[in-house]
């Protein structure tokens, strides 16, 4: 009977020690592990340190350049504008000339000159052109404004004693040298009074009624 006692105390003792064996090892104190964490951030910067880019100081003055662009407005947008300034615009557009203050202004000057401001859209035509128009001396009409920017841009083109107003329009000259080129041409017969009857006073802008473009 001791002896079976003794047998089973041995292979208590053996299985005791075995999972002392298997246990896991106690956790360190927590200013170990403050330690090594702080051992492993040195480390990480000694390494981070190893890394460092140097850029050359004329990177900071690097720049992209890029393509200018502008744009163009188009019959769609000066009908919708509706106004004498953009029937102005339109007639240079379609004529071919450049679209810049000055011609803008002789343009619209002359429209004036023809129809005054108050009712600039006159019959359809606000030069007063003859050119398509079937009015003989420039007091036929058009169907709608488009046609009459249409049928001026040809008539500058179409007429060789209109080729100075070309030449001045097309070249952006001088507000006076298209004046003088208008009123020496056949486009009007009293030739505005050779300016005497040309206002420089600045044009009022004013739509048409709708149904005029």
């Amino acid at each position: 009977m001791s002896r079976s006692v003794a047998v089973c105390a041995g292979v208590a003792a053996f299985a005791l020690l075995a999972l002392t064996g298997l246990a896991p090892p106690p956790a360190p104190p927590i200013d170990v592990e403050l330690a090594n964490a702080a051992y492993a951030r040195s480390g990480a910067d000694q390494n981070s340190a190893a890394q460092i880019i140097t850029v050359p100081g004329v990177a900071g003055t690097v720049t992209v350049t890029r393509d200018d662009y502008s744009s163009t407005p188009g019959v769609k947008t000066l009908a919708a504008g509706s106004t004498n300034r953009d029937w102005a615009t339109l007639v240079l557009l379609l004529a071919g000339f450049p679209l810049t203050d000055s011609n803008i202004t002789v343009m619209t000057r002359w429209m004036r000159q023809e129809n005054g401001p108050d009712d600039w859209w006159n019959r359809n035509n606000p030069l007063n052109n003859g050119w398509g128009s079937g009015g003989g001396s420039g007091f036929g009409s058009y169907d709608n404004l488009v046609t009459a920017a249409e049928n001026a841009a040809e008539a500058l083109h179409g007429v060789s004693g209109y080729s100075a107003i070309v030449a001045g329009f097309t070249s952006s000259a001088p507000t006076s040298v298209i004046e003088h080129a208008i009123w020496a041409s056949p486009w009007a017969a009293s030739h505005y009074a050779n300016g005497a009857h040309w206002s420089y006073a600045p044009v009022p802008v004013i739509s048409s009624p709708a149904g005029t473009w």
